[in-house]
């Protein structure tokens, strides 16, 4: 069979990367496509994984979130994990927690190949380290790895979440004791409710924007005790002060936070190991809290998985598939030439 581009089809998996997410055509499964679908599996509730496709399905927790981000008139399946859900020719998938953030899930297919059962795991966006507001990530076995590769080069390694969360306090207790407002900018889905569970530890009031206040109220409706806070609302350098801001990193050059002109912010994420990400960001620090694996987790996830082959998408891509061939896998960028690495003895 010639594959097109974009496509991988070596061994008993045809795997594709089109219209921004992945297609299986051997059992007609789409899965995070960025360009609406007749269906298709929504791994996680992110905006970047969503597209107006006539049917959704999702993890509960996911369906729950996506009901708050889409049009009313989207048809959102849920599927429970570790419930089978039946596709053509016999085959089938089941979702299993991702640990990305709450709902997050990954996708484990099955289908017969000559009498006997094979398997693929699509992760999704994922991380094997426990997390305060997430299930806990369940790799499967599978003969075909299809796997999310964001910090896929050995520079991205998160320090332990313990350290993270006391640098961070440290951060919000200086900035307050100078008479200034300590602002963490964190994505309104996932990053604020991690932030809020570690932030709670420190006995500071916190403040969040519309949407991630809005989030938390369904984290606590989903079974998370959050700790409180209160909505952002109208900003004054009075009203806020004495509270630690929970805000998306795009607030940051908003009209509403340049009021404050005492304040010192900080974004949180994995491009914090990065070189100059308080630049890139226009902050004052840069804690390196992530919702995806790093890269000592991506090669946990092959060696947990144990695959017959693995293919890489988003990220370094072409980076980790070279590792992966060095370390003995079968290893494929899934869009975009991987240059393989030959062995220097027979």
């Amino acid at each position: 069979m010639r594959q097109k581009k974009g496509q991988t089809g070596a061994g008993e998996w045809v795997v594709e990367g089109r219209d921004g997410g992945i297609y299986l055509p051997q059992v007609d499964l789409w899965m995070d496509p960025k360009r609406p679908q007749k269906r298709a599996v929504v791994t996680h509730a992110h905006y970047d994984h969503l597209a107006g496709h006539e049917e959704i399905l999702a993890s509960p927790a996911t369906a729950r979130l996506l009901r708050l981000r889409l049009s009313k008139r989207t048809k959102i399946r849920a599927i429970p994990f570790g419930r089978s859900f039946s596709l053509k020719d016999g085959a089938s998938f089941t979702l299993v927690p991702a640990g990305h953030i709450l709902g997050s899930a990954m996708v484990w297919v099955k289908r017969r190949v000559e009498r006997r059962e094979s398997r693929l795991l699509y992760t999704g966006d994922f991380k094997l380290r426990g997390g305060m507001t997430s299930e806990k990530c369940e790799p499967k076995r599978a003969e075909v790895l299809v796997m999310e590769t964001t910090f896929g080069r050995p520079e991205y390694r998160f320090p332990a979440l313990k350290k993270v969360a006391g640098d961070m306090i440290s951060f919000c207790r200086a900035a307050l004791k100078e008479g200034k407002v300590p602002i963490l900018l964190g994505y309104s889905l996932g990053k604020s409710q991690e932030l809020l569970s570690l932030m709670g530890t420190a006995g500071i009031p916190v403040l969040m924007d519309a949407g991630g206040h809005r989030m938390c109220e369904v984290y606590r409706e989903l079974g998370y005790a959050l700790p409180p806070a209160k909505r952002l609302g109208r900003i004054t350098q009075e009203r806020v002060k004495g509270h630690i801001l929970i805000v998306p990193p795009s607030m940051v050059r908003s009209k509403g936070l340049k009021v404050l002109e005492k304040r010192k912010v900080a974004v949180v994420s994995g491009w914090a190991l990065d070189r100059g990400a308080i630049y890139r960001y226009g902050c004052d620090e840069a804690f390196a809290l992530s919702d995806h694996a790093d890269y000592g987790e991506l090669i946990e996830m092959v060696e947990r998985v144990q695959p017959k082959e693995v293919r890489t998408v988003h990220g370094f891509t072409k980076e980790f598939a070279m590792e992966l061939q060095e370390r003995g896998w079968k290893a494929w960028s899934l869009v975009g030439y991987t240059q393989m690495v030959l062995p220097l003895t027979p």
